[in-house]
């Protein structure tokens, strides 16, 4: 992986392929990445949109960027608002918004609010490894238990477990589904193409906890790759119903601005003998072109090979036993709006927004500024080029 040029730099720089060679000749190349984390003070928290491709109307997202590291990743040209690459920055740069339980809150209590399910998260994942350290997702989730505010959660991490207390009694009063997104069940190509997110096989046992304790639970099958991973619909629905999964959603791959040379970087590097055969599949899915932004046939793509893959995907479900993804069934008739927090100092704000409730163990250990640590990834052989 490397740093691609954004569609708001003036300048753009391109490594010496000579230079590259002799470094890796001498063994020189440069030290591992650092995934450094930026705090910022957050003025809002709830970002909304209208889009009819979506089931959800509002959704938080506590952190910008994503350790993660999926090649596909349709966020990463968020990463360009900041001044920073979608490639590599967009994993190693990352930002916690260290007020977002503060935020949310101010939000809730605003008069007038009306609840709708809040999706977390939309442009990261809300338990990416940097939670364990931040705990701003777990935060979040004790306010929508003391408001009675239902949630959508969407992660590929393990993490999520660690929450059960909440999302327990969360789901005992119809407040919240957790989704977990597990494109593939090939394990060598979840390394390539989700580096840092938690195994296949690790997600399915999330799905089990999940689904024992009692939390509703679903799987997101997206992105649809053709040729990469367009073949395992249903062996991957029917491992996530075993699973003890109740709903299931997909997505066709979307290559909005810089994620095309990201994705495209990847697929030559990893897939060269089909590359442009997905390629060009990709462009019959989106009209000729490598991506289609319109409302209505961004998520699924249009063309013979579009309902090709509505069809399996629809057939795939009935036979798993499945539901199609349903937000209707949480409740919003329980939402009683929050007392307005006291605004901490922003040297306190890390911890002093997790103290607003009374909730077990949920003590932070994340620093109140920055942080930095080695990418779990840089040194081995998995991590895209």
């Amino acid at each position: 992986m490397t740093n691609v040029s954004h569609r708001y730099q003036r300048d753009s720089r391109v490594a010496d392929p000579d230079a590259l060679d002799h470094a890796l000749a001498l063994d020189e190349l440069p030290p591992a990445p650092l995934t450094r984390v930026e705090a910022e003070q957050a003025r809002r928290l709830i970002s909304r949109n209208d889009s009819p491709d979506l089931p959800f109307e509002q959704a938080v997202n506590p952190y910008r960027g994503c350790e993660h590291g999926c090649i596909y990743c349709y966020a990463r040209p968020t990463h360009a608002y900041l001044g920073y690459s979608p490639g590599l920055d967009f994993e190693t740069r990352l930002v916690a918004k260290t007020n977002a339980v503060e935020a949310l809150r101010a939000e809730l209590s605003r008069p007038g609010y009306v609840p709708k399910t809040i999706t977390l998260s939309s442009a990261t994942d809300a338990y990416q490894p940097i939670e364990r350290q931040w705990q701003l997702s777990r935060g979040i989730l004790a306010l929508m238990l003391e408001t009675g505010h239902p949630v959508s959660v969407i992660t590929k991490n393990a993490l999520v477990e660690r929450d059960l207390d909440l999302l327990v009694p969360l789901a005992q009063r119809r407040l919240v589904q957790v989704y977990l997104s597990l494109p593939t069940l090939d394990a060598d190509m979840a390394r390539t193409l989700e580096p840092r997110a938690s195994a296949p096989w690790r997600r399915l046992r999330t799905l089990r906890v999940l689904a024992d304790a009692g939390v509703p639970a679903g799987v997101s099958l997206a992105p649809v790759i053709p040729f990469i991973n367009d073949d395992q619909i249903e062996q991957v629905l029917h491992a996530a119903a075993q699973a003890g999964a109740s709903q299931a959603f997909y997505t066709v791959l979307r290559l909005p601005h810089e994620v095309k040379d990201v994705f495209e970087q990847w697929l030559h590097t990893h897939f060269p003998d089909r590359a442009q055969r997905v390629l060009h599949r990709i462009e019959d899915l989106r009209e000729g072109r490598r991506n289609d932004s319109r409302f209505g046939v961004r998520m699924r793509g249009t063309g013979i090979w579009a309902d090709l893959i509505a069809q399996r995907f629809a057939l795939a479900v009935r036979q798993a036993g499945l539901n199609l993804r349903d937000l209707g069934d949480l409740d919003t008739s329980a939402f009683v709006a929050p007392a307005r927090a006291v605004k901490p100092s922003a040297a306190g704000a890390a911890s002093a927004q997790l103290d607003l409730f009374s909730v077990p163990d949920l003590a932070v250990s994340g620093p109140a500024v920055s942080s930095s640590h080695r990418q779990p990834h840089a040194a081995g052989a998995a991590t895209p080029t």
